[in-house]
């Protein structure tokens, strides 16, 4: 998801695209603690994702003050 796409989205959209994320995340280190992960990139990728979002809330919180 780029950067661009995330701006257009309203604060709720992105906290639940968030919570979503880590859950996935989550799900995904447990599979590779398991050894049963097919693509480990995919979690590396879930982070960036997260913090992306985590990053266009931060730049609304700082307009908004």
């Amino acid at each position: 998801m780029k950067i661009n796409e995330i701006r257009k989205m309203t604060t709720e959209e992105i906290n639940a695209k968030i919570t979503e994320t880590k859950a996935e995340l989550w799900n995904l280190r447990f599979s590779n603690a398991t050894g049963s992960l097919e693509k480990p990139h995919r979690i590396k990728e879930l982070r960036h994702l997260v913090a992306r979002l985590k990053t266009v809330l931060n730049e609304r919180k700082e307009v908004n003050n």
